[in-house]
């Protein structure tokens, strides 16, 4: 495809983003607009899909094509780069827009106030995609701000919850404090020159003081966007606070827009990535990935399991991402395109499969009315169709053969144990405990999901919403199958999907392109469908289709065996009942037993997690009370002192308001005397 029909496919698609904004204000008194207006969001995001795969397709994985807009900052104007890095996150986003577009047709056809949410839902879709395509900090800025502001109003669409309300306002709160980070990284690549398009910033080479500093800005606010520790407290509040569609977008794509500005910024803007930037972020990403598996066992709704589970994965990406920066830092452009293919395919897997999740959970909600695990079970026998739907994605996210999550985070590990070449003595300490958490979060995932659909799906039903729950509508089926459906084939054949993304990676890890990554036997790209092998030969390889096949050989002998010697058709009988025989399903366990032996070995330290039990006195026939606390250690070291230090100096600050106008313009003329005090040092 040719740079011009790119270019206009994206154009015609941004465009249909912003008139659907105005039309969606129309679809409280017109609701018949609402099945039209997201169909034509989701074919605007299929006419972006479509652009970005022609890039990503394309031979030159460095530049593609650029465009210089007419608008912005006078002397700046806006400039677009469509490349690889930025083709591959776009494939990410409008997979997962076209997905929530179609599910939305089902999820908003009987919503009080559809205008609330498909109002700003294709301003959200538009930002996502003018992040990746900007090629200066002004256009980057304006769709990030899109991007945020957008979700802040879905994220309040059910503003009549208090907690609702308290969620919106702790993300607008983060969302201001990332994008002032960004203004800050950007305006000191930017230097005295005042050069805010990306390619002056690649051009300058930043002192190491600088360059550190935009670093650290650039890691607190993409990283505060993406959810990594301790900046994650605002995650696990908007995604379940937002509708399921909604959400499904902020944890499969909002997050990964956070992730390519780590990328780009990181690895490109500024300057020469140093070593102990990637130690960094390979340690955050590590303990943001325990921290949020382990705390995704002790929530009872499965929502906030999926957010703080988007928060474990994150954190994989991230650790990938970090020890990709050490290996460049390093000197080894092979180990930092490994570590990197890594990082990208893990984040366009968890796209998918976190997007499928939160599908199967607004579909819980929408047939049961709740969220709340202790309220459901056996609804493996009401939702006939969403319930294997949803054990793919529970299987994917728990990284088992042979689904796209074991691919991806398998190729996380081989980094890892690459890392033992690295070179510093700190960061050969430091990479065993990065793969020690980075296991660990993959095991409690996978517990955790366990928990999740056994609980809701498994059993019988606790509760009067989940037996006489209802299966959804086409439409929302149809999305979870499409995305389940992407996870199968990436598992099966996990080398389709790695060819293009080697090729981005090699040119991001050695960008004078010396480097070529082979990921498939002998290098010569007929067995991609087959094996993926990292180093281009077979010491180390997996096939995801032989895996598949020898599952499912394994699976059948085990049942042939198994009716051989029983020499009988199969039977029906009751369900073991662990000797007690009592019909009442309350007796089943619960989410909170499952986890508390989890929670108790590794929660009592890092989340301060406590059981206690209120007896009643002998006599009373007043039930005994089970109480279970536990603390984010964020809010309890960080965000609680932080928010009291300043509600105590505001409140010394508010007795300026009663002042004497005297004193007034006392404070004006010392503030004047200073500012002239500093211009005349300063000259």
């Amino acid at each position: 495809m040719s740079g011009v029909d790119q270019w206009t496919l994206i154009g015609v698609a941004q465009a249909t983003f912003v008139g659907l904004a105005v039309a969606g204000c129309l679809t409280n008194r017109r609701r018949v607009l609402v099945t039209p207006l997201y169909a034509l969001a989701a074919l605007a995001s299929l006419v972006m899909l479509i652009a970005a795969l022609g890039a990503l397709f394309a031979s030159d994985a460095v530049v593609v094509s650029k465009r210089l807009l007419p608008v912005g900052l006078p002397d700046i104007k806006s400039h677009l780069r469509l490349d690889g890095l930025a083709a591959v996150f776009l494939v990410i986003v409008n997979i997962a827009a076209i997905a929530a577009a179609l599910y939305g047709v089902g999820y908003d056809a009987h919503t009080p106030e559809p205008a609330r949410v498909l109002a700003p839902f294709p301003l959200f879709l538009a930002g996502m995609n003018i992040v990746p395509l900007a090629d200066d900090a002004f256009t980057f800025l304006v769709g990030w701000e899109f991007m945020s502001l957008a979700s802040w109003l879905m994220v309040l669409a059910g503003h009549d919850r208090e907690e609702n309300r308290r969620a919106a306002l702790v993300y607008l709160t983060m969302a201001a404090f990332g994008a002032l980070a960004l203004l800050m990284a950007f305006g000191a690549l930017a230097g005295a020159g005042g050069g805010y398009s990306f390619d002056a910033m690649r051009a300058m080479t930043p002192s190491p003081g600088i360059a550190t500093l935009a670093a650290l800005a650039l890691l607190l606010g993409a990283g505060s966007k993406a959810g990594l520790a301790p900046l994650h407290v605002w995650l696990p509040l908007a995604h379940p606070a937002a509708p399921s569609h909604v959400s499904a977008l902020m944890s499969g794509a909002m997050t990964k827009v956070a992730i390519y500005a780590l990328m780009r910024g990181l690895l490109e803007l500024a300057g020469p990535p140093q070593w102990w930037w990637g130690g960094l972020l390979a340690v955050i990403g590590a303990l943001t990935a325990a921290l949020g598996a382990l705390q995704s066992l002790t929530q009872t709704d499965t929502k906030t399991v999926l957010a703080f589970s988007t928060i474990e994965n994150i954190g994989v990406i991230a650790a990938a991402l970090g020890l990709a920066i050490a290996f460049r830092a390093s000197g080894q452009p092979l180990e930092a395109g490994l570590a990197l293919v890594a990082a990208l395919f893990h984040a366009l897997n968890h796209g998918l499969f976190k997007s499928l999740l939160f599908f199967g959970a607004g579909a819980v909600l929408h047939s049961t009315g709740t969220r709340e695990l202790d309220r459901l079970g056996g609804l493996i026998h009401r939702l006939r169709w969403t319930a294997p739907l949803v054990l793919v994605g529970c299987i994917a996210i728990s990284a088992v053969p042979p689904l796209n999550g074991f691919a991806s985070e398998w190729l996380v590990f081989q980094s890892i144990l690459d890392a033992t070449s690295l070179q510093h003595w700190e960061l050969k300490f430091t990479t065993p405990l990065i793969g020690a958490l980075v296991a660990l979060a993959a095991a409690l995932a996978a517990a955790s999901f366990v928990r999740f659909f056994g609980i809701a799906f498994l059993g019988r039903p606790r509760d009067a919403a989940a037996a006489q729950a209802h299966e959804v509508s086409p439409a929302m089926l149809a999305a979870m199958a499409g995305l389940a459906a992407l996870c199968l084939a990436f598992g099966a054949w996990p080398g389709v999907p790695l060819e293009p993304l080697a090729r981005v990676a090699a040119a991001a890890a050695d960008p004078s392109g010396a480097t070529t990554l082979l990921f498939v036997g002998g290098g010569d790209g007929h067995t991609a469908w087959l094996a993926v092998a990292p180093r281009g030969n077979l010491t180390a390889a997996y096939s995801g289709m032989m895996a598949a096949l020898g599952l499912a050989a394994l699976t059948g002998i085990a049942v042939g065996l198994a009716s051989l010697v029983s020499g009988a058709r199969a039977r029906r009988g009751p369900a073991w009942d662990c000797g007690f025989p009592d019909p009442n399903p309350a007796t089943q366990y619960t989410a909170s037993s499952v986890g508390q032996p989890l929670r108790r070995i590794f929660g009592s330290v890092v989340l301060a997690a406590r059981d206690r039990v209120d007896m009643p006195p002998a006599g009373d026939q007043q039930p005994a009370t089970l109480t279970s606390t536990i603390r984010d250690p964020a809010w309890h070291f960080l965000f609680d002192p932080l928010i009291a230090a300043i509600n105590r100096a505001t409140e010394r600050v508010n007795a300026l308001q009663f002042l004497a106008i005297r004193v007034y313009l006392s404070l004006m003329f010392a503030a004047l005397i200073g500012l002239l005090i500093i211009v005349a040092v300063a000259r």
